[in-house]
């Protein structure tokens, strides 16, 4: 049986593995910043995971945003949702998003925001039949060694 529960700082290792076999890369870094930040300001960061018999099957962070891009309301920023490669269309994603939209609920939160990579099908197919839609923003990049010729 799978149980929803908050991400704690001694899921980090669990965290970082999981995400390893989704990106074939540590992010330990990263990882390790967004619980320090969490662990600072517990308001602010939305972090649960989803676990059964075998471990950690997937896990989520989140945090609120206000002010960004002119918007005045504050919104839910989704950083990262990965579910294990073997616990994939079991449920446990949308599990994820049910905990972060009763937390939403419980503190008057209307919206969640995230970025995807174009080519990453299988999470906007996830993204999709989660109800997103793509924003009318679109984020520009621009090489640094670019902007020095211009």
């Amino acid at each position: 049986m799978m149980a929803v529960r908050r991400l704690k700082p001694d899921d980090l290792d669990a965290v970082i593995a999981l995400d390893k076999a989704i990106t074939g890369r540590s992010r330990r870094g990263y990882f390790e910043t967004r619980l320090a930040a969490a662990l600072r300001e517990p308001s602010a960061h939305v972090q649960y995971a989803v676990e059964d018999d075998r471990g950690l099957a997937g896990f989520v962070l989140a945090h609120l945003l206000s002010g960004e891009y002119g918007r005045g309301e504050q919104v839910l920023a989704l950083e990262v949702i990965d579910v294990a490669p073997g616990r994939r269309r079991q449920g446990v994603g949308r599990q994820l998003l049910g905990a972060l939209e009763g937390e939403m609920g419980r503190i008057g939160i209307k919206e969640i925001l995230t970025e995807a990579s174009w080519t990453d099908h299988e999470l906007l197919r996830f993204l999709t039949a989660a109800g997103f839609e793509l924003a009318p923003r679109q984020v520009i990049e621009c090489a640094v060694a670019l902007a020095d010729q211009l």
